[in-house]
């Protein structure tokens, strides 16, 4: 099968190309790699897929020089010309959606980032998708789109109207806006609202990334509504694993033409807890700084991941303090740190 990932510079994208790589997947990569958070690990993760960073120039497909069937090209999703251009010529059978301007904070500073992106790019994707015959359309939704909610754990059949950010607002519209196009273009599309996916090579603005910088480098970690938070924090392995069952799926001409699914861990952590697993793997205590509720939080996430099970056979195969290790352990040799005997870094 060939696949589309957009996004295939960031995060889960990265893990999600490598997982259809060694699936026997012929991949095609696009990302804009703008600078919202450190370029360079955008590279990096490039880099550990074969393409060098030398290489890479807009508009312009390079093909891995592992040996490895994928290709990537510098592309943003807001460019509908150049977009359609490479649907022409890569032919994809699938397209696996994970390109948009993410952070829930970053969208109270500077929301046309959000439209652009998360808006106007999702339609052009949807377009280039019902003009090319996409076969199935996998993107990336959110569990922001739950909003305040208070029915714990969320389901898929809970209310989604009420979205406290606008980061949320854009994801639900996703969902809207890929409904339409299932509904007058027959257009398979699957929906993932994804729960707090942490792990290696994971986003600097992210929590896990900001709390184990701060611990290895004894600077104060800013622990928001004063610790009295709940996520349900979900292995990066886990989220790409969902992505997987969609397209190894054998009964997929039998379900619905349009999908949502939740993606968690569905074990909701106390955020305190979680400082607390960072600060057994480092072998460093935190410097906590409380501070009140920050405007566009929740303050639980829990996923209902039932439908997902029943449908897919979904399983979570990562707990949080495996996962916890893993991403140190990546850190760690990412940023070429080490630990002392006492755990202070040399």
């Amino acid at each position: 099968m060939k696949v589309l990932v957009t996004g295939a510079a960031g995060f889960i994208g990265f893990h999600t190309v490598q997982t259809l790589l060694e699936m026997g997947h012929s991949v095609w990569g696009i990302d804009n790699l703008n600078d919202y958070y450190d370029v360079e690990l955008k590279y990096a993760r490039l880099e550990a897929c074969g393409i060098a960073r030398s290489q890479v120039r807009a508009h312009t497909t390079v093909r891995s020089h592992a040996e490895i069937d994928y290709r990537f090209c510098r592309l943003d999703i807001i460019q509908a010309d150049g977009l359609d251009d490479f649907f022409r010529e890569g032919a994809f059978d699938a397209v696996v959606h994970l390109a948009a301007q993410v952070g829930v904070r970053y969208s109270l500073e500077n929301p046309q980032a959000y439209i652009q992106s998360n808006l106007v790019g999702f339609a052009n994707v949807l377009e280039c998708c019902r003009r090319h015959r996409i076969v199935h359309l996998i993107y990336a939704s959110s569990s922001s789109i739950y909003g305040d909610n208070d029915h714990i754990p969320f389901s898929e059949n809970d209310r989604v109207d009420r979205p406290v950010s606008l980061y949320a607002a854009t994801k639900r519209s996703n969902e809207l806006m890929a409904y339409t196009y299932s509904h007058l273009y027959g257009l398979k599309t699957t929906g993932l609202r994804f729960f707090t996916v942490y792990g290696p090579w994971g986003r600097p603005d992210m929590a896990m990334f900001l709390f184990t910088d701060a611990i290895l480098k004894g600077k104060p970690l800013k622990v928001f509504n004063r610790g009295d938070l709940y996520r349900d924090f979900t292995y990066v392995d886990d989220v790409v694993g969902s992505i997987r069952l969609l397209l190894d799926d054998r009964r997929d001409k039998e379900r619905p033409l349009y999908n949502l699914y939740n993606v968690g861990n569905s074990t909701p952590v106390r955020l305190l807890d979680f400082i607390e697993s960072i600060e057994k793997h480092t072998g460093k205590k935190a410097v906590k700084t409380f501070l009140p509720m920050q405007p566009g939080d929740v303050e639980k996430t829990w996923a209902n991941v039932d439908k997902l099970k029943a449908d897919f056979g979904y399983r979570v195969s990562t707990d949080v303090d495996t996962g916890v290790k893993k991403f140190i352990d990546w850190y760690l040799r990412y940023y070429g740190v080490t630990k002392c005997p006492d755990g202070r870094n040399a």
